[in-house]
């Protein structure tokens, strides 16, 4: 048999190509800097209004945190919400810009509660013209709106929930320049709410705090 070097050559590069092509690969989906940008990903969709009338995300959690007064199980909450007000209540999600109940809703008098526990949020004399496309107040009764730091989609926002039952808002954005008192937007949601002409129930959530 005779011996031929170039063959000899060539079957040592295969062998060498045959050690990188066979080297196990990690997949995408076990990668922990794919996997983090996935929940952000996930995260930060039902802040987003287009994203959000398609998608929306569920809370691991069944009951809020121990310090919201009104603790409810997501099935619980399920029972006496619509399907779009447990989205974005209970699940953090957007109603699409201009569609709201409550964007060009400017009553003289009354006030507008938390549509979960019917908690009094904000009077009508707190509700502005933003032009942002959801219900906009520059300030609400003290004590009645707790804010979270929102780092969602690789931004930081301020979110605004109801301090009796944790429901979601929307966010609060400051220093936008609208000539009001607080130089505040609380961008809020109209499915998060409920108005009443009564502002007798805005004075007894003030006493209540």
């Amino acid at each position: 048999m005779r011996y031929y070097p170039q063959a000899a050559n060539f079957l040592r590069i295969l062998r060498t190509l045959s050690t990188f092509t066979q080297r196990p690969r990690i997949s995408s989906q076990h990668s922990p800097l794919s996997t983090r940008n996935n929940i952000l990903l996930k995260s930060s969709m039902p802040t987003i209004p287009f994203l959000s009338s398609f998608f929306g995300t569920s809370s691991s959690n069944n009951k809020m945190p121990a310090n919201y007064p009104v603790q409810k199980s997501a099935d619980e909450w399920r029972a006496v919400l619509s399907p779009r007000q447990f989205r974005i209540l209970r699940e953090k999600g957007t109603e699409p810009a201009g569609t709201g109940e409550f964007d060009k809703h400017y009553p003289s008098s009354g006030v507008y509660t938390c549509a979960g526990c019917h908690a009094p949020l904000y009077k009508a004399s707190h509700k502005f013209n933003s032009g942002c496309g959801w219900p906009a107040y520059f300030d609400s009764i003290p004590g009645a709106v707790t804010r979270h730091e929102d780092r969602t989609f690789g931004m930081t926002r301020t979110e605004i929930v109801c301090s009796n039952c944790g429901g979601h808002l929307g966010h609060v954005f400051k220093g936008e320049g609208f000539n009001t008192p607080t130089d505040e937007r609380h961008c809020v949601n109209s499915i998060s709410l409920t108005f009443h002409e009564d502002e007798s129930k805005a004075a007894k959530g003030e006493e209540g705090q």
